[in-house]
């Protein structure tokens, strides 16, 4: 399996306290190399940002005025988008990295119809076209569901957002649009505040599923089940990418789930039932060993 990685991606500082760290991904790839299957993954380099010409896609969903303030702060020593979203000084560039990663994996994906995961950060999934926020600096998930569709024979893109927050800035950026479709799991209430179960999209294309604290797998597997497999399966996507949060789990500490790591594995299970291209991105989880097990579990599953 196919993982996109790159040690630049530490260089987004966030502060010693902060959750969003550069420690997740040495937890993530310590755990992987600690695995059965450690010798069965292929590790790849991001394409460079000045190779890909990544900032046409970027300006391609955010404003002109947004994408210039983030490279402001980083220019300037660094600060914050506001309370929880810092930026240092190598903060835009590394943003802009993650963006070609996530471009790579769509690339990887289609070629081999086989998944792919996505090993970066800043995450993306609460940044809106001119405000970022919840630590996520590009819409990751957005970007790369636009540039999917400008590849040869790539009509539908559906994003499923297992992250235990919603996703609002990828469900604003992709709503309009009837080629994508967008599901999310969610705790509600919770951090930002949105994702109704009644918001349905311009075209009937977004389905939210608001998860009360403290349920576990259970209620997962029901909403799978009844909600998610049949809502992205009559979609029939030709690339499902997954916004990948791990942030549900019950030792997580930014929320109140009950999930466990060996949960995303049945997750993953769902997802290749409905189609073998799908790429994974990481977004949220800040339990260190929670946040690796999961992806780990997430792996395993790919290659069984």
């Amino acid at each position: 399996m196919l993982l996109i990685y790159s040690d630049e991606f530490l260089e987004h500082k966030t502060g010693r306290f902060h959750p969003e760290k550069p420690e997740r991904l040495t937890a993530i790839k310590d755990a992987i190399a600690a695995s059965d299957f450690a010798d069965r993954i292929e590790w790849k380099l991001p394409t460079s940002v000045a190779e890909r010409s990544v900032l046409p896609w970027v300006e391609s969903i955010h404003s002109s005025n947004y994408i210039q303030k983030v490279a402001a702060i980083a220019q300037s020593g660094g600060g914050y988008l506001d309370t929880d979203t810092a930026i240092s000084p190598r903060s835009y560039d590394v943003a802009l990295l993650a963006v070609s990663a996530w471009l790579d994996g769509v690339d990887a994906v289609l070629k081999k119809s086989k998944p792919a995961f996505v090993l970066a950060r800043p995450p993306g999934h609460h940044a809106e076209s001119n405000l970022g926020m919840g630590f996520c600096l590009f819409s990751n998930a957005a970007i790369a569901a636009f540039y999917a569709l400008k590849q040869p024979n790539v009509n539908r893109v559906a994003i499923l957002d297992w992250d235990v927050h919603h996703g609002n800035g990828t469900q604003a950026l992709v709503e309009s649009h009837s080629e994508i479709a967008y599901c999310s799991l969610h705790e509600y209430p919770c951090y930002p505040g949105t994702g109704k179960i009644t918001e349905r999209g311009f075209h009937n294309n977004v389905l939210n599923l608001p998860i009360p604290p403290n349920s576990d797998v259970q209620l997962y597997q029901q909403a799978f089940e009844r909600e998610v497999i049949p809502f992205l399966s009559k979609f029939a996507p030709d690339l499902l990418i997954v916004s990948a949060g791990y942030d549900a789990n019950a030792d997580d500490p930014l929320a109140t789930i009950n999930l466990q790591p060996r949960d995303y594995g049945l997750f993953t299970e769902y997802c290749l039932g409905i189609t073998s291209k799908i790429l994974f991105g990481l977004e949220g989880g800040y339990d260190l060993s929670a946040l690796a097990n999961s992806v780990v579990a997430t792996i395993e599953k790919c290659l069984a």
